[in-house]
């Protein structure tokens, strides 16, 4: 019979060990779902949308998102893949920066383009979304939580508590008509979110935490571009507007509006004591409050130390400063002692011409006579009056 020898290596077989599969994103599936979630949405199909969520919770509030996008009229909206932002988890989870656009029909003139973070895990073949928002990016409210909307005289309010919603649809609306008397023709459209938390605002604009913190409202893009026809809404602290009785609440947004009303997240010609100083002019036009009120804290300060060297720039408004209302309270003096000498059309006059590009000193020199070296030594002369 046939032998057969079988020749052994001296040293011990060791046998490897099954190497572990490695887990990574499905993008391609990711993909799929989001155009499903852009078919849910804008045909504002709740049903459609909970499907799509990777567990019950995500499923409610994707649900919430097709019901937000039909009470705020949402057009033009798609959800496009970018990348994974992390790692993927070993059970198959992962986030992904997801490009998505919208705009607010009627209220909106342009559509919103911002990237947000969007969860996903595979199951049966299918990338489900786990959640939406979170992370160093915007999460803009109306994609992150179930809203109440109000809408009514051109102003389009929005957020998850309906008492607020409804408190500031009303002062959005006062202000609407207190801002078109002084931006002529301005009567709107004009867009309040309200978020339910200090740190929802500073998620929403995708701010650092902290970033907002004792700031009552702030008007910016929604994307955070700085293209003029970037929409521009306002979006309000409740936690410090919380603390204002409805005098206050409504200077604030009056004062906010007249910033959407002009357009001025988006404009870098104006100084910012003639931005903040003018939106103070509006709100406080029709305002009766004592001048110990309205310009309480620089008063106090120039009567410690005297009146300013200079007109106040932006190394001024610091909103973690101590002094950071005194700020607002001098940049609204400098428009008052404008609209003093060469009345309101003219102080109007100098906040268009400049926001248009022209020069600051020769815009001055023209409406009121003076330059700027006039200009700051007429407003040191009334502070110095006022502290007297």
């Amino acid at each position: 019979m046939g032998v057969v020898w079988l020749a052994v290596k001296p040293d011990t077989y060791v046998a490897s060990h099954p190497q572990r599969s490695q887990v990574s994103a499905r993008p391609d599936l990711a993909a799929t779902t989001l155009d499903d979630l852009e078919q849910a949405v804008s045909s504002h199909d709740r049903s459609a949308a909970e499907v799509l969520g990777a567990d019950d919770r995500a499923g409610s509030l994707l649900g919430a998102v097709a019901s937000n996008a039909g009470e705020l009229d949402v057009t033009d909206f798609s959800a496009r893949y970018v990348d994974e932002s992390g790692p993927v988890d070993p059970d198959g989870r992962w986030t992904a920066a997801v490009d998505f656009t919208w705009r607010f029909d009627g209220y909106d003139a342009a559509s919103v383009h911002t990237e947000v973070a969007v969860g996903f895990a595979v199951s049966d073949g299918k990338a489900g979304i786990t959640g939406i928002g979170g992370g160093a990016q915007r999460s803009p409210l109306w994609l992150t939580e179930p809203l109440h909307v109000r809408t009514g005289a051109g102003v389009l309010a929005l957020g998850p508590d309906a008492a607020n919603v409804q408190r500031y649809s009303a002062l959005a609306q006062r202000a609407v008509t207190i801002v078109g008397r002084v931006v002529t023709g301005w009567a709107g459209p004009l867009v309040v979110e309200v978020p339910r938390s200090e740190a929802a605002l500073d998620a929403a604009l995708g701010a650092d935490a902290g970033t907002y913190a004792g700031v009552a409202a702030v008007t910016a893009s929604v994307d955070g571009s700085t293209a003029e026809d970037a929409p521009v809404h306002v979006f309000v602290n409740p936690e410090v507007m919380s603390t204002l009785d409805k005098q206050g609440a409504q200077i604030v947004i009056s004062h906010e509006a007249t910033h959407a009303a002009t357009n001025a997240p988006s404009n870098t010609h104006r100084p910012i004591w003639l931005t903040e100083g003018f939106a103070d002019y509006v709100a406080l036009r029709d305002v009766h409050l004592p001048i110990t009120t309205t310009a309480g804290q620089i008063i106090a300060q120039v009567r410690k130390s005297g009146p300013p060297a200079r007109l106040p720039d932006q190394s001024d408004f610091n909103s973690h400063s101590d002094s950071f209302g005194a700020e607002y309270e001098a940049a609204w003096l400098v428009c008052r002692v404008i609209a003093d000498r060469a009345g309101e059309q003219g102080l109007v006059e100098v906040y268009d011409r400049v926001g248009a590009g022209e020069d600051l000193d020769t815009v001055l020199r023209d409406v009121l006579g003076v330059g700027t070296e006039g200009l700051t030594h007429l407003w040191q002369r009334r502070l110095s009056h006022l502290a007297a």
